[in-house]
């Protein structure tokens, strides 16, 4: 005997339809195409004709048929949406659409008071969805339905701590937008929106399923508009008004350095003017709890370069390579190295800062350079090399 599912039964509102369209003449197949308009689990044409042989079985009302049909015509097949009963994930979706198109429109000035507001909105409808499929109580005894921050503080709220540090600084500064003019502001907190638009996709799939990506509607990454080099640098030479800076003050008191270094807080991405050949000029993304990543962090947020990245005075390299190759290696060989290989410029340079970063650095306030592991690493695979050994013992210094 083979066990029917119970996910792949009509239910009795869909037999009660079925035999409805069944007396005004429609055929099984195109009833059955109508039925499995946004199932869970498809049915057969057996299921239909069950109904169809049923001589007990009732019919659904006029009304009952004409609503069903314009709710089946309402759903989105791109997301599987449907206006009738995803009404809130819809407009949470289009909400936040609107926050980014009109953050990148260069017709708006009006760019974070309207950003700040709908995301708010945004993840406002995220989060009721999310709470009303738990059949958590949504409505308070006032009347008003749960505000985001509350949500926020909820213990069962789905978020991380770094997306609702997020949430908490964009209710701030959506809260100044009553009271102040935030206009110079758009470039300063452009890491919270990116982060804000990033959570928001990253919990719509986490929580309703991958097909809700906004992906489609914006591009990669959520991108926010374009600005070049010369345009950054030029930001910098402008004051940030006082009031601004104090709000900015007021997001970032309460945490700590790990907490405002968290990606789902802000979202960073650090350029760098340094010389490359063509094999290393693009930019690379790398992920953050990478070992590469983790360096980064710790230049970007430690302040380590020199004593992290680069420990190594030129005795020091000295002495690794003997210690490491086993082979007498010299000063002055070092210096035939580094020129061979054309590591950093020569005395005098006017432009000493010119390195090759990978291996070493230059030191403005007391005028010296110092050396990466990689740079003592390379020598020492030189140095076994009887050929190329040779060749930069052939160097004139």
């Amino acid at each position: 005997m083979v066990t029917r599912k119970k996910e792949g039964a009509l239910t009795a509102h869909e037999k009660k339809i079925v035999k409805a369209l069944l007396d005004k003449g429609r055929r099984n197949q195109d009833i059955q195409a109508l039925i499995n308009i946004d199932r869970p689990a498809t049915i057969n044409s057996a299921r239909i004709t069950e109904v169809k042989k049923n001589k007990k079985q009732k019919s659904a009302s006029d009304d009952e048929v004409a609503f069903y049909e314009i709710k089946k015509q309402s759903v989105d097949p791109a997301t599987g949406l449907n206006f009738l009963d995803d009404e809130r994930l819809i407009r949470a979706r289009e909400a936040m659409i609107l926050a980014v198109q009109i953050f990148n429109s260069a017709a708006f000035r009006f760019k974070t008071e309207v950003f700040s507001v709908l995301a708010n909105i945004a993840w406002t409808y995220l989060l009721h969805e999310f709470y009303e499929r738990k059949k958590a109580k949504i409505e308070q005894k006032d009347g008003r339905s749960l505000l985001l921050s509350q949500m926020v503080e909820r213990p069962d709220c789905p978020l991380s701590a770094g997306a609702k540090n997020n949430l908490r600084s964009l209710k701030t500064i959506r809260d100044e937008v009553e009271h102040k003019l935030l206009g110079k502001s758009d470039v300063k907190w452009l890491g919270l929106f990116q982060a804000c638009c990033l959570n928001f996709d990253k919990a719509m799939c986490q929580l309703f399923g991958d097909q809700l990506t906004l992906a489609h509607e914006l591009s990669f990454a959520l991108q926010f508009g374009r600005m070049n080099v010369e345009q950054l640098s030029l930001l910098h030479k402008y004051e940030i008004p006082p009031h601004i800076d104090a709000v900015d003050a007021r997001l970032n008191e309460k945490l700590s350095e790990n907490e405002l270094a968290d990606l789902e807080y802000q979202f960073r991405v650090i350029y760098t003017m340094d010389s490359a050949s063509k094999s290393r000029s693009h930019f690379e993304f790398v992920r953050p709890e990478s070992d590469e990543g983790k360096d980064i962090r710790n230049v970007l947020v430690q302040h380590k370069i020199a004593d992290h990245l680069y420990p190594h005075k030129p005795g020091a390299v000295v002495r690794l390579v003997k210690q490491k190759s086993g082979k007498a290696f010299t000063s002055h060989n070092h210096t035939q190295a580094w020129r061979l290989f054309k590591i950093r410029p020569r005395k005098w340079a006017k432009q000493p800062e010119n390195t090759n970063k990978e291996f070493c650095i230059f030191h403005a306030a007391h005028g010296d350079y110092t050396y990466s592991d990689q740079w003592v690493d390379y020598l020492v695979k030189q140095v076994n090399d009887a050929e190329e050994f040779a060749a930069i013992k052939a160097v004139k210094v």
